[in-house]
């Protein structure tokens, strides 16, 4: 049942592929994305519009994605038609909450383990909800927009603030980062979002991307690995694809004409 596989989880042993994907997508309640938590990323946001050379609070900033928005391998990444020509592609590392907690001070015991992940972004529609003064979950929280692999447990990964992650788009390196260039640890992050809302099992934390940052169509492929003590833990790979809005939804945006003269 669900509880038994939260123990095995929380226990730390490596779970099946299916159990680990249910505790994931069925019994996580969120997906927590902590923003501009590399400094070399949060100097290229600016690039594209957004300001900030760096984290300016002294606590982490955090957004939510539904679970709604989780796939694994064996699934496509869809661009909404709504969404402009591309999507953005930022690759973390995920912490799997194991045990529920508020306020938590020891996060060793509430780490079940952690994933690979990937934070997809349609940057178009996150900067004109930014310009207006509006919420940008839309931005974020799209079906398939955060991929996911294996579960891995705590054990396959000797140190989480000195890991390697990358991601390739049709082959050619967009992003290469280690943890330890975080701004906030991962300690630091648990302590500060529990106190805002209780951490529940199968919940992930996405830790925030390396630079590197960019666009993906469709038609492309991406790949993403996570390398600890220099032994490669996980490897994924997701093709793009182009989602059609059904007719009703593009009839309803499209602009009223104009009244005749």
């Amino acid at each position: 049942g669900s509880q038994g596989c939260l123990r095995r989880c929380a226990g730390g042993r490596m779970l099946g592929r299916r159990a680990a994907e249910r505790l994931m997508t069925e019994f996580g309640r969120k997906a927590i994305g902590i923003l501009k938590n590399y400094r070399d990323h949060a100097v290229e946001m600016q690039k594209i519009g957004q300001p900030g050379k760096e984290s300016s609070t002294s606590v982490p900033t955090f957004f939510l994605k539904p679970t709604s928005a989780y796939i694994t391998e064996g699934s496509a990444i869809e661009i909404p038609d709504f969404a402009g020509d591309e999507i953005h592609h930022e690759v973390e590392l995920g912490v799997v909450i194991g045990k529920a907690g508020r306020d938590i001070v020891d996060h060793e015991a509430h780490i079940s383990g952690y994933v690979l992940a990937l934070d997809m972004t349609a940057r178009k529609l996150q900067l004109e909800a930014k310009a207006k003064g509006l919420p940008w979950t839309e931005g974020k929280g799209c079906d398939t927009f955060c991929p996911i692999s294996n579960f891995i447990p705590k054990t396959k990964i000797n140190d989480a603030h000195d890991v390697d992650l990358w991601l390739d788009v049709d082959g050619e390196r967009r992003q290469e980062g280690n943890t330890r260039d975080m701004i906030f640890s991962i300690p630091e992050i648990i302590r500060h979002v529990s106190t805002r809302m209780t951490l529940n099992e199968g919940d992930i934390i996405l830790t925030g991307t390396p630079s590197g940052v960019g666009g993906v169509r469709p038609g492309q492929e991406i790949t993403a690995g996570l390398v600890s003590n220099g032994t490669e833990i996980v490897r994924m790979k997701f093709p793009v694809v182009r989602r059609e809005t059904p007719r009703f939804y593009r009839d309803a945006e499209a602009p009223s004409p104009a009244p005749s003269q």
